[in-house]
């Protein structure tokens, strides 16, 4: 004889669902538990504070936006005020050019006048303290004369007299040659 086993799974259910089952089944669904009134304060104040900080941030938006808005237009005043006296700079800087051009003119002007008229002196009067050449130059015909006791190569010699404001003598046409006084003369 064989012996046959049989297996059987058998589902228990726990006594307390099943009391809660019939509870619910007797008068409905159950009601929540009801909070503890400390977490409906602590919720309330929560609340009160992020409406506080949400105004309080739209308070300083509303002050950054002012102050933005002043501070531009200040800079648009310090910019234009600026470009004025960037302006003005530029036509004085011109003006002040042109004065001093006009200021090296009448010097240029009033030294040729001031060497004419020491020449005619000097011409009428020789002794006269008013020399029409530079302390060591020789006034001769119109010119002014310096003779130099060493020689130099004509490159030299035109850089020495281009310091000096000068030329070098030269005789083109000995027919139409200067006749240079004694002081002067080779």
């Amino acid at each position: 004889m064989s012996e046959e086993i049989t297996y059987a799974n058998l589902k228990f259910q726990d006594s307390n669902k099943t009391e809660n089952t019939q509870d619910l089944q007797k008068f409905g669904e159950k009601a929540p538990s009801v909070p503890s009134p400390l977490w409906r304060q602590s919720a309330l104040i929560l609340t009160l504070l992020c409406l506080l900080l949400l105004i309080g941030l739209g308070a300083l938006g509303g002050i950054f936006y002012k102050t933005l808005k002043l501070e531009m237009e200040k800079l648009n005043k310090l910019q234009n005020i600026k470009e004025e006296l960037q302006r003005n700079v530029s036509l004085q800087l011109m003006d002040n050019n042109r004065s001093s051009e006009n200021i090296r003119n009448l010097s240029i002007t009033l030294q040729i006048v001031a060497t004419k008229l020491c020449r005619e002196l000097y011409r009428k009067e020789p002794e006269h303290k008013c020399k029409p050449c530079p302390k060591g130059w020789i006034w001769y015909g119109d010119s002014c004369y310096i003779r130099l006791k060493h020689f130099e190569t004509w490159q030299n010699s035109e850089i020495f007299c281009s310091a000096q404001n000068a030329s070098l003598l030269q005789v083109r046409n000995k027919k139409k040659s200067v006749r240079l006084p004694k002081s002067l003369s080779l």
